[in-house]
């Protein structure tokens, strides 16, 4: 049995897929199949079976994944304690929200290895809903958005860095703008713009919102980026939930209206999320620590306005490096 070994089970078992999982590791799917193959031998369990849609765990291979990434979790930490004890730079991988993507991570990730020296930290776009798996599974040493849902199979823990509000807003000359507390209900039949989380219940603030308010709209119309949407909303071609303080400037100006909706504004916030302390590496418990100063807050807030959106390009990957 290698690392390889059950780096590539425990992926397959977290993404449910051995294409995937592949994709992932950047191997073959033979290379995969031929691991997981070498494990049941071993282990005397078929580990994996084939579901509808997918793949499932025997009793077993739950037990097993959730082992090899202990395991891996463990490998991981000491190579990196290592490296750093020989004078390498400190690695943080980060998992954040295409929100937080476009509005905080870059000033917020930026203002920190200032603070941080020799810490480089890697970003990576993900949905709400994976995080707390990705840290669970050491994909990730901390991520950056909602609070992940409570799951007693995770030591996961989170604290708020950033209140925000969300408003809806649209053109001024919408039929809407004016008129005092107006029913969700009446958006119903609006077409609504939203970024690259969508408009998915659990993924993004506006499916949220659709859902707690029974609301289905028949055109939802999604843009590459945030900064894209609000373009498309003061062109008057549609209504948007906004982070407040990002569309600040909108507002000032006249080009944005908020629409007086009942429930609204609405005030959440987004958190720094890690494992417990003693599963935590050192630079995550630093990360921590310093996202709710007043220097990390005032770094996001600073960038508020996002980028204008004929210069956006969708992040992918980012990594922000000092020695």
């Amino acid at each position: 049995m290698t690392f390889a070994q059950l780096r590539s089970f425990a992926t397959v078992a977290r993404l449910g897929s051995v294409t995937a999982a592949a994709a992932e590791l950047g191997v073959s799917e033979p290379a995969v199949s031929s691991a997981i193959a070498t494990l049941r031998r071993e282990f005397g369990d078929e580990l994996i079976v084939r579901g509808g849609g997918g793949v499932r765990l025997t009793v077993g291979g739950a037990r097993l994944a959730a082992a090899a990434n202990e395991i891996l979790g463990l490998a991981d930490r000491a190579r990196r304690s290592v490296n750093e004890a020989n004078g390498e730079a400190a690695m943080l991988p980060v998992a954040v929200t295409s929100e937080v993507a476009e509005f905080a991570a870059a000033p917020l990730i930026d203002a920190f290895v200032r603070r941080a020296p020799r810490v480089e930290a890697t970003l990576q776009i993900e949905d709400p809903g994976v995080v707390g798996d990705l840290l669970a599974d050491h994909v990730v040493d901390a991520a950056l958005g909602p609070r992940p849902l409570p799951d007693p199979r995770r030591s996961v823990e989170s604290v708020p860095f950033l209140r925000y509000r969300l408003v809806v807003v649209a053109a001024p000359g919408h039929w809407l703008a004016g008129r005092r507390a107006v029913a969700p209900a009446a958006l119903a039949d609006e077409r609504w713009l939203v970024g690259p989380s969508g408009a998915a219940p659990g993924s993004s603030d506006v499916g949220d919102f659709m859902d707690r308010w029974s609301l289905a709209p028949d055109e939802v119309e999604a843009f590459p980026s945030f900064a894209a949407a609000t373009h498309a909303a003061a062109a008057g071609r549609g209504v948007m939930l906004a982070v407040a303080h990002t569309v600040m400037d909108d507002l000032r100006r006249g080009t944005l209206v908020r629409l007086d909706v009942r429930g609204t504004p609405i005030e959440e916030f987004w958190h720094c999320s890690t494992l417990a302390p003693d599963r935590r590496s050192p630079a995550a418990s630093a990360l921590r620590r310093f996202v709710s100063t007043p220097e990390a807050v005032q770094a996001v807030l600073a960038r508020a306005g996002g980028v204008p959106a004929e210069r956006f390009r969708p992040p992918v990957h980012v990594t922000l490096w000092q020695s």
